[in-house]
């Protein structure tokens, strides 16, 4: 029995002391790891912030709405007679005027019964004047019962059938006289003319739909646009200081202005289909800026806010308060400093672009001092960075890695 048991005995020894040394070396790693001074926490993300200087002037309150341009008058200008074109006098897009020469028609056929219905008329005053003699010489017979009563009221009856014959000639004649006239076709507005329908030589006609070309009047010109009826109340209370409101017209992106004008009506009814009302705006347009159907944005002066403070730049949030582009007399601020000023406004960047152009000089200075970081603090770098991706926050992930850079 002895002996078996000290066979067991030196078996089952190397196996203790080999649990015994694997419990020693685990105990030292976790001593050992206790022992290593735990790295700092990181920092808080800071939040950007930007500053702008501010100042003090008049800010305009303005409505905007979506519009178009609408010429005051249009014309298509038609043939009055049917007749070969013989010429067009004018240019595809000239402006023309108020009764300039655009086309003639050939007159030949209308000379020709100029000539007759003139010759007509001379044969009928001839009768006429012969009818008036014999109606003399009757009535001097009559007196002395030379002849009967009917032939004298005969000659009276033939003289009234000339003195018509007379009337239709000269109405004839100046009938072909307007035919004539129309041969020669004017402008009946000023404007500016557009593509040319039809080309010299062919046979045109009064009936004729498309017409010879089409005048459209481009000064002045007017604007119809559309704004809410919940802002009905602030229009009419402006129109009715009996003062004219002004109205700018800006391009899709309301970057460029492209003209300034006055509001002419609104109109008496809402579409109820969509909640807004129309109201017209003329404008002078003498640099013809402005052409029929063109899409603008209308911007209605409704107040001007005194001594109002702004800051030095261009917000984009801030659409409803802008500055306003009228010389005020108690700043003695000249109108072309308060134009230079707004266009200075217009072309100043953004914050938010400002600030993605700082965040990406940070980056670039910090990502150098990130690329000589080793160890764990490089590790806990690339995790901040992709959790700072998920949030979407560039600007602190950017700060904060400037921070540790410099550190």
């Amino acid at each position: 029995m002895s002996s078996t048991r000290t066979k067991w005995a030196w078996r089952i020894a190397p196996l203790a002391l080999a649990l015994l040394a694997i419990g020693g070396y685990g105990l030292f790693a976790r001593a050992g790891g206790a022992a290593r001074p735990a790295s700092p926490a990181a920092p808080p993300r800071p939040t950007p912030v930007v500053l702008a200087p501010v100042r003090t002037r008049d800010v305009g309150v303005y409505i905007t709405g979506l519009g178009a341009v609408t010429p005051l008058n249009t014309v298509t200008v038609h043939t009055r007679v049917d007749g070969q074109l013989l010429s067009v006098k004018f240019r595809e897009g000239q402006l023309v005027g108020e009764g300039d020469l655009l086309a003639e028609i050939d007159s030949k056929p209308f000379e020709a019964q100029l000539t007759q219905y003139q010759g007509q008329l001379t044969r009928d005053q001839a009768l006429l004047e012969n009818a008036r003699l014999d109606l003399t010489r009757y009535e001097t017979l009559a007196k002395t019962d030379a002849i009967p009563e009917q032939q004298l009221d005969t000659q009276r009856s033939l003289v009234r059938q000339d003195e018509g014959a007379v009337e239709n000639d000269r109405g004839l004649l100046e009938s072909i006289q307007v035919q004539l006239a129309y041969c020669r076709i004017t402008s009946p507005i000023t404007g500016r003319v557009g593509l040319r329908q039809v080309d010299p030589g062919n046979i045109v006609h009064a009936a004729d739909a498309g017409g010879l070309v089409v005048i459209t009047q481009l000064q002045p010109i007017a604007v119809v646009f559309t704004i809410p009826e919940d802002s009905i109340p602030v229009v009419v209370d402006r129109i009715a200081r009996g003062t004219a409101v002004p109205v700018d017209a800006y391009d899709r992106e309301q970057r460029r202005k492209l003209a300034s004008g006055t509001l002419l009506t609104i109109d008496n009814q809402v579409d109820p289909s969509t909640g807004t009302v129309k109201l017209k705006a003329t404008f002078p347009n003498t640099d013809g800026r402005l052409f029929s159907s063109q899409f603008v944005n209308a911007r209605l002066l409704l107040d001007v806010k005194r001594h109002a403070i702004e800051p030095r730049g261009h917000l984009r949030d801030q659409s409803v308060a802008r500055p306003c582009s009228h010389k005020q007399p108690d700043h003695g601020t000249h109108r072309g400093e308060e134009e230079a000023l707004n266009e200075q406004l217009l072309n100043q960047p953004s914050p938010r672009s400002t600030q993605r152009q700082t965040q990406a000089q940070l980056t670039t200075s910090g990502g150098t001092a990130r690329d000589h970081e080793a160890g764990d603090v490089g590790a806990r770098d690339q995790q901040d960075e992709r959790g700072d991706d998920e949030d979407g926050d560039n600007g602190s992930r950017v700060l904060t890695a400037q921070v540790r850079g410099s550190g």
